[in-house]
């Protein structure tokens, strides 16, 4: 019977109830592998116009991690969206935040978040933070083929681990390498600036409140410099996304929450002579 076959009796495919390993990724690859990412591939000697996403920042403080994204896409010198989600809950204690080619990383991003909940299914526990990273170091190398082609996923990866009950981060490149990062860091065209303004703001202790004007802070600097970041919307109140990951799991800040810190952000600038949003 080939993985296509459809069985008269109603029963799933065998594909479905044969022994194999804990990786859905894995599965799909062999049942169905024009479903992955990875299997989309341009004409040789063409090019794609896409939308793509930066800024991605995370920093840890006294207790856990965050991670925030501005909310621009951009197309060339056009902006595609002002308001794009690029920071994703992966299951209950980690997030994913994607800078690149947008369709591709939100798709990736969802098959991610399908791998660690099959996981969790069928070994009944939750994969351990540093599986889940290279979970995902290894899907970013499987769209290597795409990467070459100018549709690359450079995602940043932030979780809270249960085992030694601190925040951690971790950066990819596209071939699939996994770095951890330590205190703080930043992906995408605006990282550079972003990453000046973490060195400068960013200090051991930090507690919740003080992480997130930090990363506000940050992606502010980031928007500044890099057209491809958006900058706070007071107007249509278009705030980062930033999740927030400890002991109880991933929570995302809302938009009432974040106001009143974005707020405080741009009136200290406009204070300091550095203009407003």
């Amino acid at each position: 019977m080939s993985a296509g076959d459809v069985r008269d009796d109603g029963r799933l495919p065998l594909e479905f109830t044969r022994t194999g390993s804990s990786s859905f990724s894995e599965f799909l690859s062999h049942y169905a592998p024009q479903l992955m990412p990875s299997a989309r591939t341009l004409p040789p000697g063409t090019t794609l116009e896409a939308p793509h996403g930066t800024t991605i920042v995370a920093v840890t403080f006294d207790g856990g991690v965050l991670i925030a994204g501005d909310r621009r896409a951009t197309m060339g010198n056009l902006i595609a969206n002002h308001d794009m989600t690029k920071v994703y809950a992966a299951d209950e204690y980690s997030a994913v935040g994607i800078a690149g080619t947008a369709g591709v990383a939100i798709e990736l991003v969802r098959l991610f978040q399908v791998e660690l909940e099959h996981y969790e299914k069928i070994e009944g526990a939750l994969l351990s933070l540093d599986g889940k990273a290279n979970r995902l170091a290894s899907m970013i190398r499987g769209n290597l083929g795409m990467a070459m082609q100018g549709l690359s996923v450079v995602p940043l990866f932030a979780g809270f681990d249960l085992d030694t009950s601190v925040g951690r981060i971790f950066s990819y490149d596209v071939t699939g390498g996994c770095y951890e990062e330590h205190d703080h860091h930043s992906v995408g065209s605006g990282s550079l600036f972003a990453r000046g303004a973490l060195k400068k703001l960013w200090r051991p202790g930090l507690d919740e409140a003080d992480a997130v004007r930090v990363t506000v802070e940050a992606l502010y600097d980031a928007a500044d410099d890099d057209s491809a970041t958006g900058g706070p919307d007071l107007g249509r109140r278009i705030f980062p996304t930033l999740a927030v990951l400890d002991l109880n799991g991933v929570r995302f800040l809302t938009t009432d929450q974040l106001e009143s810190v974005v707020e405080d952000v741009v009136g200290a600038r406009r204070a300091q002579g550095g203009g407003g949003a």
